[in-house]
């Protein structure tokens, strides 16, 4: 059985060593040099004596940072990714959390990394990518290896603006990798079009099942995501046909009118996660791309990347939404309610994510770990811990799961229970709305709806007293020609609440 990521990589470079595996579009690299400079880097490190340790890689989005993040696990490491988008201050308390000896960096990030406060030593990936492979050093590290040993550590938002480190290990990674590729049926033909940063976990569902299959990964350049005709000319001109993105990624395609002037040619996959798809912007996809297949994936980074999906196999009204379906195979959701117990069938309760996509927990960071990595309330008899998502869920009539709103999107407003998403549903629905947010105002209990559109403010909120009891129309109304979006694409709600609190 399995139980190092690696073996996907000693595995598929016997059988394809000259097909192109990672590539930008202008840069791209082999199996078989991504197997040798992957197991260069692994040698660099262990003849340091850096072993079962972090290592952040400080790279540029390239075919090497991604051989970087290999090479760290070939050397019995875990990776750290980081990236110059993020604000220097996140970088620093990163550092400060890792502790690590060793920074991994490119010619142009080298000068970055130089200004921060750090005690270990910064190389550079062309300076130690030919380093001469010691086969003895690495097949110690490899048979020593057990699966329950971390491969990285992703950041996450913390709520108290300090980042949590999330520490995932092989054996669910491999998990996730094999119902992930069962599920949206992946072979040796499928071509990505990567769209996430890599220093999130939503870049496994490319870079793993890349290795396990000999399939193609093109790293689209994020300057693309700004232009959305260069964006889908780059996908038609690589011949991608599956594509796993963030729904603002395929929204701001579609809802600016893309596909007017060109339409993928050659996508056959498309899954989607991190928020709901608005059934409007959803129809544009099905309509330009009938015969394509098409997934919704949910699940936290806590979870592994995806740990929920649901294959859309009919038709939704502009009111419904998507489901996040059911729980892969080897995984149970749990929904549960405040005191702990199974939520009655058709009600609310907190999605709870149970087994081995459960990671191991944030990284030095105890207190915030056993928050909501717990003990599992229906098991009385050992030791289980599950994850607590924070989201909130039902089942369906169907018995599919549908994902309601985060637990700190519900709000006490005038009395009443408030789902912000339920108002952002509605505002979407409308013709003229392309994207729309709602944030809550505690000190001055006010609803407050930022939105880009065709319509103006006092036009929407007459529109909005049709549809929504008067309680949940938005306070104030704002419109704005952008909205801003964290890296990992969801809309930066935190941004906008400054905003307004700011006047």
């Amino acid at each position: 059985m399995q139980n190092h990521v690696l073996d996907y990589l000693n595995n598929i470079v016997l059988k394809k060593p000259d097909k192109v595996a990672f590539s930008n579009g202008v840069d791209h690299m082999t199996f078989s040099e991504v197997f040798d400079q992957s197991n260069a880097i692994g040698t660099y490190l262990l003849e340091k004596n850096i072993y079962r340790k972090p290592v952040v890689v400080f790279m540029n989005k390239h075919p090497k940072e991604v051989t970087a993040f290999f090479g760290v696990i070939r050397g019995g490491n875990f990776y750290v990714p980081i990236d110059e988008e993020m604000p220097g201050t996140r970088i620093q308390l990163i550092l400060e959390n890792v502790q690590p000896e060793i920074i991994i960096c490119d010619e142009e990030t080298k000068e970055i990394a130089k200004k921060f406060t750090f005690e270990g030593e910064i190389v550079v990936y062309d300076e130690i990518k030919n380093t001469p492979i010691n086969k003895e050093l690495l097949n110690k590290a490899y048979d020593s290896s057990i699966d329950t040993d971390p491969i990285y550590i992703v950041f996450t938002s913390g709520s108290t603006g300090v980042p949590k480190g999330v520490a995932a290990c092989h054996r669910s990674v491999i998990d996730y990798i094999e119902q992930l590729s069962e599920t949206l049926e992946f072979n040796e033909d499928t071509v990505f079009g990567n769209q996430t940063p890599l220093y999130f976990d939503a870049c496994l569902k490319e870079l793993y099942p890349t290795l396990k299959f000999g399939a193609t990964t093109y790293l689209i350049p994020r300057s693309l995501f700004m232009f959305p005709v260069k964006l889908v000319e780059f996908l038609n001109e690589h011949r991608i046909n599956t594509i796993c993105w963030v729904v603002s990624a395929l929204t701001m395609i579609s809802a600016f009118g893309t596909f007017k002037t060109i339409k993928p040619k050659f996508l056959k996959v498309i899954a989607f996660g991190s928020e709901v798809f608005p059934i409007k912007q959803f129809n544009c996809w099905k309509e330009v791309l009938p015969e394509a297949k098409f997934t919704n994936l949910y699940g936290p980074t806590e979870g592994t990347g995806m740990c929920c999906y649901y294959k859309v196999n009919r038709e939704f009204a502009v009111d419904e939404v998507i489901p996040i379906g059911r729980p892969f195979k080897n995984t149970e959701i749990l929904l549960l309610t405040e005191d702990g117990k199974q939520a009655p069938s058709g009600e609310v309760g907190e999605i709870c994510i149970r087994g081995t996509s459960v990671t191991l927990g944030y990284y030095n960071n105890w207190e915030k770990t056993n928050e909501v990595f717990v003990q599992n309330p229906l098991n009385k008899a050992y030791p289980e811990l599950i994850y607590k998502t924070g989201d909130l869920g039902k089942y369906n009539e169907y018995g599919e799961l549908i994902f309601v709103s985060r637990k700190d999107y519900q709000i006490k407003h005038m009395g009443h229970r408030i789902e912000l998403g339920e108002i952002e549903v509605n505002v979407n629905l409308l013709e003229e709305i392309k994207i729309s947010c709602c944030i809550y105002d505690e000190i001055k209990g006010r609803i407050v709806l930022y939105y880009v559109g065709n319509i103006d403010e006092k036009t929407l909120a007459q529109l909005l007293k049709d549809r929504l009891p008067r309680y949940m129309v938005p306070n104030n109304i704002i419109h704005i020609d952008k909205m801003p979006f964290t890296a990992n694409g969801k809309i930066d709600r935190v941004t906008l609440k400054k905003k307004y609190q700011n006047g």
